[in-house]
Formats: C-alpha cells, structure tokens, sequence
C-alpha cells in the first residue's frame, strides 16, 4: 500500500513532474531569451500577459508572430508553455518540439519538454529530453534549472536503476540546497536498496521538518511493517491520521497492521475506507479477507464476487471465493471455484486443500485422493486431511489404506476433534475387525 508511485513523488513542489498553472513549467524566470537576438515586441507583450496568467491575450499576440516567424524558439516556448498551463499535452508538446527544432540549446525547451512527457507517464520519452537538459548551459536562468533537470532524472531513473537515481540526486544537490523532497526520495532509494536504517532516518528527517507529510508517513509505516513491528507503527499511524485526516493510503496501513494484531477495530477502518473508495481493489480485498476471518462469509463473499467479475481467472480471489462458499455451506459451488483456480495454477496449495474438502463432501473420492495427492507437494499433512485421505478411501473400498490414514489421523489430532475421533475408531472397528 506503499504511495511512492512515480507520480505521487512529483505532486508536492517544483522539483518534481507537477506543475502550478500560475508559473512556467520548468519555472523560468519572466523572459527566456532562447535566442541571440532581442525579443521582439509582441513576444515580450505576451511575456507580460503570461505573467498575470492571461493566456487569451498572451495568444492573441503570439498567434499572428509566429505565423509569420514560424521558427522563432522564444514564441515557439511561450507557446508551448501556455499550451502546457491549459492542459494541452499533445499541443504543447509539439511547440517544445518546434523551439528545440529552432535553437538545440535551449536547456528550458528540453526540460520543459521531459517534464510533460514525465507527468504523462511516457518516461522513454522523457528521459533523453532531461538528459540534454543536464548537459546545457542554463544562461540567465541559473543553475536551479539544471538542478530541476537532474532531480526530474532522478524520480524517472528511481525504478529502473536506482543507483543511477542516487548520482542524479548527487548532481542536482551540487547545484542547489536539499529539499524535502530530495530527502524523501533519498529514504526512498534506500529503502528499495535495503538499506533499511538509513530510510528510517531519512523518512524521519522529513517527518522533522513537515509532520503531515503522507509519503514520509507512509514510507515510515512501510518500513516499522516490513519489520513487523506493529505496535510501534499502530502509534505513529494513528499520529499520523490525527494530522492528516483520512488519508487513504495511512487507513490503509492501519488497517493492514491492526488486522495483524487480530484487533477487531481493522473491520470498521477498513469499511469506512471502502465507503471512500468503493473502486479501489485493494482495499476491496482487504475487507473482503477481513470480514471473512471476523466470520461474515456472506459479507465477505459479496466482495469477492464483485472482484470476480473483473477479474474471473484470479486463482487467489477464486480461492477465497470457494473458501467462503464451503463456510456458507455451498459444497458444489465451492467445488467449481476451487477446480477452477486450481487449473489456472497448479501450485496452488489453498485450492487443492478447498479442492479436496468440497470432493469429500459432494462424494467424489477419487477427487479427494487427488486433491490431497497434489496438496501434499506444497503442505506437510494436518489432522484435517489425514481424516479427508481416511474416509475418500474407506468409501473407495480400499480399507488398508483408510485404516492406516485412521490411524495417522488418531495420532496427530490427540483429542482436538472428539466427534472425528469417535468416527475413526468406530470405523477402525469394522475395518480391522473384518480383516
């Protein structure tokens, strides 16, 4: 339930992929030169009404200019960055183009260009447009911008390489102050790197300076879980949400952590959360597994069936349906469920032990027999299915087998399960007394 998708890392501030519709997207300053040449009238006048975020004027004087100077890279940006402020991906990202067309060294062009791609998720595209930005020279605008390129660099690379994410953090800190946000993507590297101590601290170094941040939070959480410590992360969690009401994914820890106290108070959090966020299938699951372990079967089957119905080859939904189908008493149904899921993944221990409980009851022994075979490759027996082999081959017929598993049944349940105990012996009677 950890929140450090890509793009919720960039949503905070100015050193990630988002942008304020009030500000330029890769915040230059009021003018741009981005060429050797002096801006003309009408593109300084559009510079102005940009400022003030008035992008119908600031349009009315660049559209006539650049029709007649189609390859001015200053108009062309402004441009683009009003097409960017409008949310106008395509359009914008076909002016940047056009500016990087007219003058390649423009580091603001470039930049302003892979932070779009980045915000759209096309980060192949994004990458080689930030790395050119790293290599220009930012002029007027400071070495902030080169700053910006790199730390963009870093949130792209931190998936597929993060020790190439933690050089391009390096380089951007050579060329600004920390922030907040490079400290909690630095918890973050360390944290994917294992380096379990030093994202715990970095995690509460952000906590130090901003309390109601819900990704330090959450990553913090994610550490104290991963650890099992669960008491520890109930209190901060519960600390947490006291600042930051409601927060979707911090429920979500709480309720992940509660649930693994066996604390019945997981069932409520976790419904309140789902009355939030009906369509989130993660969360969905959660109250699906929590309701069924509180022993509402039928509440907790009604979710997994509307899990099922977008997702029908699940093998883990399916077995969680079928488990919940044999509490309900549905035998055949459960059946079906656990066939089925055990054909979708063989490997699948849950469903062959499902499988061979729901064969018991609808008398298919054979099934049963097999159901166990399979299951005994993954799971060491119980007295459970010692008692399931015992009456799949007392009713096959094939009473030295069903003795022996008699036996072995009396053995591991040692008055665990009196009413199966009773049956054992009383057939053990009749099976060895015929022999």
């Amino acid at each position: 339930m950890l929140r450090f998708a890509f793009f919720s890392l960039l949503c905070v501030s100015a050193s990630g992929f988002a942008q304020d519709p009030a500000q330029r997207p890769a915040n230059l300053p009021p003018t741009a030169p981005l060429q050797d040449q002096t801006t003309a009238k009408p593109v300084q006048d559009a510079e102005a009404a940009i400022s003030k975020a008035d992008w119908k004027t600031a349009e009315a004087q660049l559209d006539p200019w650049l029709i007649a100077h189609p390859t001015d890279a200053t108009a062309l940006f402004d441009a683009g960055y009003i097409a960017d402020a409008q949310d106008r991906p395509d359009d914008a990202a076909r002016l940047y183009r056009r500016a990087i067309e007219a003058n390649p060294q423009s580091l603001e062009a470039h930049l302003s260009l892979g932070l779009l791609l980045g915000r759209q998720g096309k980060f192949e595209e994004a990458r080689p447009e930030l790395v050119t930005a790293t290599t220009l020279e930012p002029g007027e605008a400071g070495a902030g911008l080169k700053a910006k390129a790199w730390r963009a660099l870093a949130r792209i690379d931190t998936k597929a390489d993060p020790t190439e994410a933690s050089s391009d953090l390096l380089e951007a800190l050579k060329l600004s102050s920390e922030t907040a946000n490079d400290t909690l993507l630095a918890a973050n590297l360390a944290d994917q790197a294992g380096q379990y101590e030093e994202a715990e601290a970095a995690y509460r170094r952000v906590l130090a300076m901003d309390p109601k941040s819900a990704d330090a939070n959450a990553g913090l959480a994610h550490l104290l879980i991963a650890h099992k410590h669960f008491p520890e992360a109930e209190t901060m969690l519960r600390a947490a949400l006291e600042q930051i009401p409601d927060e979707p994914a911090l429920s979500a820890q709480l309720a992940t952590v509660l649930a693994a106290q066996d604390k019945a108070e997981a069932l409520p959090v976790l419904e309140k959360l789902h009355r939030a966020q009906p369509n989130d299938k993660d969360v969905t699951r959660m109250l699906a597994e929590v309701r069924s372990e509180a022993g509402d079967a039928a509440g907790s089957d009604n979710l997994y069936a509307e899990l099922l119905t977008a997702n029908p080859n699940d093998p883990v939904l399916l077995v969680a349906h079928g488990q919940n189908l044999t509490h309900l008493g549905k035998h055949a149904e459960a059946f079906t469920a656990f066939d089925k899921a055990t054909k979708l993944d063989p490997a699948n221990a849950e469903g062959w032990s499902g499988l061979a409980y729901a064969a018991s009851r609808t008398n298919q022994p054979n099934i049963t027999v097999h159901a166990l075979t399979m299951r005994s490759k993954y799971l060491a027996e119980v007295p459970g299915t010692y008692f399931l082999w015992a009456t799949a081959y007392d009713t096959l017929h094939d009473k030295v087998a069903a003795a022996s598993y008699y036996h072995h049944f009396l053995e591991a349940s040692a008055g665990k399960f009196p009413n199966q105990e009773w049956q054992a012996r009383q057939r053990l009677k009749l099976l060895e007394g015929k022999q």
